[in-house]
């Protein structure tokens, strides 16, 4: 009997939305050939992560044995599972392979970054098959938000394991291919061990829309617009950009691009022969002369990014175009789940400015690219697997698909980051845990969330900033006074004096008590003039700022 194992091991992606990156590996315990599946990132926010222009999942346990990773597998292009590919790519070294239009993505983000974009390799859907190590897999096509997304079959001497990627049940998603039952049946039919399954709507009861659904409701509403129409969406979403498009031009309307991540998708799905059919646009300089009633805008940032095309407008242009009284903004999208406050706060601005601003509140303006409940239910029985893992979701929905699949007869576990499960057998063991986590990518540097880089911006934020310095001459003795310099606090104190005086008068009032011994020793001066410093804007203010204390000494010729 073997003793090689079938491994699985998530270090993003599972207990959350975005920033996956799943292992998977077989061989003897401690030394299983490996691949990965996806590697994306997820977005900072001003509370948790201010400052942060991307965050990567952690792979130092999968760097650590890069020399047994075979291959790297990216499913789709959405930033979430091919974001960090150029970022992390150094620490793996290993080839990376996808479809057509991913590969394009996939190799941008090598480039950007000064990687070997040599690194993509482009591949076919099934039969097509790339060996890696002891791992046989094929791509196999599913509808999704954008195109050319996939699956994969996983063929190891233990079994088949299907991971399916993003997907929905649409049969006419309007650029890409459509959801094949048949050939998903086929996959099944021939027997697969392990589905690893999408989770993200399993709350929601009712089947999944297709995207053409959504072609009567977006014409009609540019119809009745009065003024400029600005619309924004997932700039990966080509097959929306398409439908808003062909409803400006269909009533009468010029269409302008605006938004780089957008301009790129686009141009990426028509030199890779996916979108042949958009219909013709005009520059950003021709929008200036157009009158407002006969102009369409589409625009990046669905999201609330605060550097995007839909954020500018809000603030007041962008390349040159205002919102007024009287036109109409669509956020033809969802709200990905944290970034609600950007949202509203666009959304807000806007409506101060009397534009009239439009959402999917009715649920007429956008449709998930995820499966909902009955979707799930649909491709479990097309696998036919007696074995389902839950991925890509928080822990709620994670629990919840494998709640519905132990209900119909199959075995489940919840696997979160870093947990080590094993699928050989008719069960799925959990039989390790791995540090996993997050790393932030901070201006062109890469820190690791434990370092306290964003802890101390955090502090800062919410308490402000105190800077005291002295000079100390040859003798010990302080060299004039102490000043003091804030940043992110009130000016004046409780009694109405101005703060910075407060702080050095108490620190000058300190330093003539101070003992030489004190007085001599940089780190027990250091420490005395924190306290004094802290006490100081604790009484004056109720504050506890971070305080940075200089002590500078003159020292002999």
């Amino acid at each position: 009997m073997s003793s090689d194992r079938l491994i699985y091991v998530p270090l993003g992606g599972a207990g959350e939305v975005g920033m996956n990156a799943y292992v998977f590996g077989y061989g003897p315990k401690g030394r299983e050939r490996l691949i990965l599946v996806d590697l994306g990132v997820t977005f900072s926010d001003m509370d948790s992560t201010p400052g942060v222009d991307l965050i990567f999942p952690d792979i130092a346990w999968l760097a650590e044995r890069a020399d047994r990773l075979e291959a790297i597998f990216i499913t789709h292009a959405h930033e979430d599972h091919v974001g960090a590919l150029g970022h992390l790519w150094p620490q793996l070294k290993a080839p990376v392979y996808a479809r057509n239009f991913t590969a394009r993505i996939a190799v941008n983000k090598m480039t950007e970054q000064g990687q070997d974009p040599a690194q993509v390799k482009t591949v076919g859907t099934l039969p097509e098959v790339v060996k890696a190590g002891p791992f046989k897999v094929q791509f196999f096509p599913v509808s999704h938000s954008l195109p050319e997304a996939s699956g994969l079959v996983i063929d190891t001497p233990a079994g088949r394991v299907v991971h399916t990627g993003d997907f929905k049940v649409d049969k006419t998603p309007g650029v890409g291919e459509p959801f094949d039952p048949g050939m998903l049946g086929a996959i099944g039919a021939e027997g697969v061990k392990v589905l690893v399954c999408d989770s993200t709507n399993v709350h929601q009861p009712d089947p999944g829309r297709s995207e053409m659904s959504l072609i009567p409701a977006l014409n009609e509403l540019v119809a009745n617009a009065r003024g400029m129409v600005v619309a924004t969406t997932f700039a990966s979403n080509v097959a929306r950009l398409r439908t808003l498009a062909n409803a400006g031009v269909e009533n009468g309307r010029s269409v302008c691009v605006m938004g780089r991540a957008m301009l790129r998708m686009i141009d990426t799905a028509q030199e890779a022969g996916l979108l042949t059919d958009f219909p013709p646009t005009i520059s950003p300089e021709e929008a200036k002369s157009v009158p407002r009633e006969q102009l369409m805008l589409l625009v990046t940032g669905s999201q609330g990014e605060r550097r995007a095309a839909s954020a500018q407008l809000s603030r007041g242009s962008y390349m040159g175009m205002t919102m007024k009284e009287g036109d109409l903004f669509l956020f033809s999208s969802m709200t990905i789940p944290g970034n609600e406050r950007d949202v509203g706060r666009i959304a807000n601005a806007l409506s101060e400015m009397g534009v009239d601003v439009v959402d999917n509140a009715s649920r007429q303006y956008h449709v998930s690219g995820h499966p909902n409940r009955p979707d799930l239910e649909h491709m479990h029985k097309l696998m036919g697997a007696p074995v389902l893992i839950p991925m890509h979701g928080d822990h709620r929905m994670l629990r919840a698909q494998a709640q519905m699949a132990i209900a119909a007869g199959m075995r489940s576990a919840v696997v979160a980051n870093g947990t080590m499960v094993d699928l050989t057998g008719d069960a799925p063991q959990v039989v390790d845990e791995v540090p996993t986590g997050r790393v932030y990518l901070d201006g062109n540097r890469q820190i690791g969330a434990m370092d306290g880089v964003i802890r101390d911006r955090i502090r800062m934020a919410l308490n402000g900033h105190v800077l005291v310095t002295l000079i100390v001459d040859e003798a010990g003795a302080p060299l004039g006074d102490a000043w003091a310099e804030t940043m992110g606090l009130a000016e004046k104190g409780r009694g109405g004096k101005p703060l910075v005086d407060t702080l050095e008068d108490e620190i000058a009032d300190y330093l003539e008590r101070a003992d030489r011994k004190t007085l001599g020793d940089d780190d027990k001066l250091t420490d005395a003039l924190r306290r004094v410093a802290r006490q100081v804007t604790m009484e004056e203010l109720g504050k506890r700022p971070e305080i940075t204390v200089v002590v500078s000494r003159l020292l002999d010729e």
